[in-house]
């Protein structure tokens, strides 16, 4: 499927997903693969650097900066893959650095070829999460989101997408 950009060209959807490693990224992550490749779609891969609660000193701080950074990259790069192993997709990669929340919504404004964010719902008794509680709950963002239960299995996936 494809969408008209701002300049009445049609492109093929791009769909974005938070690669942080977790079971839900995993989930939502194949779920995204499988969507783009069914629908010719492209593949946005969002790794964030959160900054660590503590002020250290300056020098402290920007190794550990540095050590966020690499963990985020590690983490698009091993997303990129699996999305290419899947599906033959080569991936767009982001690293950002700061909150996760903020850095999505950042990435959403700033790219208008963005078309759908991805999140799968945690499968834990404390709630579906952060980012998808902060996207429900929230109506200030200019594209859908689609939200995977947590739990699939990828036969469960790949029947769905």
């Amino acid at each position: 499927m494809t969408v008209t950009g701002g300049t009445g060209a049609l492109r093929p959807r791009k769909f974005l997903v938070v690669a942080d490693g977790s079971p839900e990224s995993r989930v939502a992550l194949r779920y995204v693969a499988r969507r783009a490749q069914h629908t010719g779609g492209r593949v946005t891969l969002l790794g964030v650097a959160e900054p660590g609660d503590i002020q250290q000193w300056r020098g402290v701080e920007e190794i550990m900066r540095d050590e966020a950074h690499a963990e985020a990259e590690s983490l698009v790069h091993a997303a990129a893959k699996l999305v290419n192993e899947l599906t033959g997709i080569l991936s767009e990669l982001v690293v950002l650095y700061g909150r996760r929340t903020d850095c999505l919504k950042d990435l959403i404004a700033a790219d208008k070829d963005i078309s759908i964010l991805v999140l799968a719902a945690a499968t834990s008794k404390d709630g579906p999460g952060l980012l998808v509680s902060t996207f429900v709950a929230s109506a200030d963002h200019a594209i859908p989101v689609t939200i995977v239960p947590g739990g699939l299995t990828d036969e469960a996936i790949d029947a769905l997408a």
